[in-house]
C-alpha cells in the first residue's frame, strides 16, 4: 500500500540526505544548505530513524553509502527531479513569435531596436528568420513577415503600411563636405557609387542629376545592401540606401545624406500576417514595431 502524505518521511531529512550523498561529507552538505554541520547530521540521522535503515557509513573522514541508501538516493532524486519540473511547468512560458525579415531589414533597422522590445515584453520569446526568400507563414511557421513590395502578398493574408520606401545618397562625411557635393552627373563621376541588388543608382541619377553616361561610373557591388552602407560608413563611396536604414547613422554622424533629393518608389515596407490567425502576442508586436515608426 502506497505511503499517505502524512507519512511521508521529513523532507528536510530528504533534503540533508541528497546533498550529503552528493558531497559523501556532512561540513561540504552545511556549507551548501547554508546550515551548519551539526544540523545536517541531525536531519540524516532523523531520516535514519525513521526508515529504520542507515543510508551513510561513517567514516573518519568521509562518508559512504550503505547499499540501502544507493537504491534509496536514486530514488528520492528522481522524486525531486518529478517535483522540480511539475514547479516549472506552472510558470508561465514564453510566447515563441518567428518573424521573418530580409537581412537588411534585420540589421539595420530591427535588431538595433529589439532591446526596448525585449524589456518591455520579457514574456515573448523572438526568433528571427532573416532571409532573402519568402517565408511561408505555414511551412516555416511564421507569425509576422516585413515584406517589400505592394498587397496584396497572398490570399488569407493581411498587410498594413509599416513605412514608405525612400531612397536618399549617403556617404561618411569625410568623403563629401558640406557645400561641396556634386552638381552633375559628371561631377558625380569622380566618386565610387555603391551598388546593391536593387541598382537605384541610374534612376537616381536620372531623377536627381540629369542623367549620364553609366560607362562614366566606376562603382563596387554588393549582394545586401547593408554591406553597401557599411562600405558607405567605412568612406568607400557614395551609397543609395532606404531612408529608414540609415537615419540613425545620420543622427549619430557616420554618415550624411549627399543631395536633397529623396527617390520614392511604387514598393514599400508592409507588415504581413493571416487575417485570420488571432495572436496577443502578434498584436503586442505590431503595435511596437508601429511606435518604432513614429518616435
Amino acid at each position: 500500500m502506497s505511503m499517505s502524505i502524512g507519512n511521508l518521511p521529513s523532507l528536510n531529512g530528504l533534503k540533508a540526505f541528497d546533498v550529503a550523498a552528493r558531497h559523501l561529507n556532512f561540513r561540504l552538505a552545511a556549507e551548501e544548505l547554508g546550515v551548519t554541520q551539526g544540523a545536517v547530521a541531525q536531519h540524516v540521522r532523523g531520516l535514519e530513524a525513521e526508515l529504520g535503515v542507515t543510508l551513510f557509513e561513517r567514516l573518519p573522514k568521509s562518508l559512504a553509502l550503505t547499499g540501502e541508501g544507493r537504491s534509496y538516493i536514486a530514488d528520492v532524486r528522481r522524486a525531486f527531479e518529478l517535483l522540480a519540473n511539475a514547479t516549472a511547468n506552472l510558470k508561465p512560458q514564453p510566447v515563441k513569435l518567428m518573424v521573418s525579415t530580409t537581412p537588411t531589414f534585420a540589421s539595420r533597422w530591427l535588431i538595433p531596436r529589439l532591446p526596448d522590445f525585449t524589456s518591455r515584453h520579457p514574456d515573448v520569446d523572438l526568433h528571427i528568420l532573416a532571409t532573402d526568400r519568402i517565408s511561408s507563414f505555414q511551412v516555416d511557421g511564421v507569425d509576422l513577415a516585413v515584406r517589400y513590395g505592394s498587397p496584396p502578398f497572398g490570399p488569407g493574408l493581411a498587410a498594413e503600411l509599416l513605412f514608405e520606401h525612400e531612397i536618399i545618397a549617403i556617404c561618411n562625411p569625410s568623403l563629401v563636405a558640406e557645400g561641396a557635393e556634386p552638381n552633375n552627373a559628371e561631377e558625380l563621376s569622380h566618386y565610387t557609387l555603391l551598388h546593391d541588388a536593387h541598382n537605384s543608382w541610374p534612376e537616381y541619377i536620372d531623377r536627381f542629376l540629369g542623367g549620364g553616361d553609366p560607362t562614366l561610373f566606376r562603382g563596387i557591388s554588393f549582394s545586401q545592401t547593408s554591406h553597401a552602407i557599411e562600405a558607405a560608413i567605412a568612406g568607400q563611396g557614395i551609397a543609395v540606401a532606404t531612408r529608414a536604414f540609415v537615419s540613425t547613422d545620420i543622427e549619430a554622424g557616420r554618415l550624411r545624406q549627399v543631395f536633397d533629393g529623396a527617390l520614392k518608389t511604387r514598393s514599400h515596407f508592409y507588415l504581413v500576417k493571416p487575417r485570420y490567425r488571432k495572436s496577443e502576442a502578434v498584436d503586442k508586436l505590431q503595435d511596437w514595431l508601429r511606435s518604432q515608426v513614429q518616435s
